[in-house]
């Protein structure tokens, strides 16, 4: 029997080789939201993983949207040339498709980055005004958010959709907006951070308003034949807060809107949160949202063995797989995977000599 995990999948006009898709992860390594020379080195890496889809880091619609000082941006004509830079070096040797996550940090922008202690970023660190739908600190010691205006709501909606053109003229194949984690979209979302009164809060459609505002300008935006997507988070483990029956109806008004997939996560909303964290302990989500909204899902949350992939794959939960720090500590997983599964991954010709047709010391390390 073939393998599920290797078997193409189509949306839209592109169709991926393999169900392996590599997670959006954040590098703190730009430059006023410029990428450098650390993100060419680090996406020709991943584009050498095997997998059938590499998607770029939360990448931020406003300069203040930035989680860090050193997150990558789409809001300036540099960003974008940094970008064609980047994606000039990657595409000259890899054919694996490449996309992009669309985000704004909301009130847990202006954070030091993780290996400088996170949290927000003292006087001394150049912090800036955070913003959310309600004032309200993501947790105890962080910055206090002004809340933002319906004017504001506007003008960040056409942010979205200005990133999303700078998007489709670099050539990107996909596109996905960051609705997770706890950053804005996820934070107007959630009534444990939105407190509004007004048509941007209080009752669920109120409260998805703006997202699906974003969701309408960014499709409109970005080319009718390439896939559109969101990474949500699909329970906010709470509850008084986010619910998988609310993601549900919110799977449900995106692919309404052309959104071609979701990407099953959760939590984030606030600091501190019990969460059953253990493997695969979100596919049931991606199985949910898959069965109830008819959409699309990806899976994603401690999928680390192929075996594991392919079982999820293979009992019907999802349809994609998507890896993060798995592929950070084996950068060949995708390789790895199609030699354990029987499957069949790309392989640059340069590195042929490592496969185990023609290597015989692959044996061993497989032992």
């Amino acid at each position: 029997m073939s393998s599920q995990l290797f078997t193409p999948i189509a949306l839209r006009g592109l169709t991926l080789p393999n169900r392996i898709v590599i997670s959006p992860m954040c590098q703190y390594s730009a430059d006023d939201g410029s990428p450098t020379d650390w993100h060419i080195q680090h996406l020709g890496m991943l584009g050498h993983s095997g997998a059938g889809l590499v998607v770029i880091e939360k990448t931020n619609v406003e300069r203040s949207g930035r989680i860090t000082h050193g997150c990558t941006g789409l809001y300036s004509d540099a960003n974008e040339a940094a970008f064609a830079r980047v994606l000039a070096a990657y595409r000259g040797w890899t054919k694996t498709p490449i996309g992009i996550q669309l985000g704004h940090a909301g009130r847990k922008a202006s954070s030091a980055r993780p290996w400088e202690g996170g949290g927000s970023l003292k006087p001394e660190q150049d912090p800036w005004q955070t913003v959310a739908p309600s004032a309200i600190p993501f947790d105890q010691s962080w910055h206090m958010p002004r809340a933002l205006t319906e004017g504001d709501i506007d003008r960040l909606v056409e942010a979205y959709a200005d990133a999303t053109r700078r998007a489709a003229r670099l050539g990107l194949d996909e596109v996905e907006l960051h609705c997770a984690h706890g950053y804005l979209l996820q934070e107007f979302l959630s009534p444990i951070a939105n407190k509004r009164e007004d048509r941007y809060g209080g009752s669920l459609e109120n409260r998805m308003r703006f997202p699906l505002r974003v969701a309408e300008a960014v499709r409109k935006a970005w080319p009718a034949d390439k896939p559109m997507g969101a990474r949500i988070s699909a329970t906010d483990w709470r509850d008084d807060g986010w619910t998988i029956e609310d993601s549900v109806v919110f799977g449900r008004e995106l692919k309404d809107r052309g959104c071609d997939f979701i990407c099953a996560s959760s939590g984030g909303i606030v600091g501190r949160l019990s969460v059953p964290v253990g493997p695969g302990y979100q596919v049931k989500l991606a199985a949910r949202l898959k069965r109830d909204a008819g959409v699309a899902v990806r899976a994603v949350g401690m999928i680390v063995r192929p075996q594991q992939a392919e079982a999820v794959l293979a009992e019907g939960e999802a349809d994609m797989i998507a890896l993060a720090r798995a592929v950070l500590d084996d950068p060949r997983w995708g390789w790895h995977a199609a030699d354990a599964l029987g499957g069949e991954a790309p392989c640059p010709p340069q590195y042929a000599r490592s496969r185990p047709n023609l290597w015989p010391g692959a044996a061993l390390r497989h032992n």
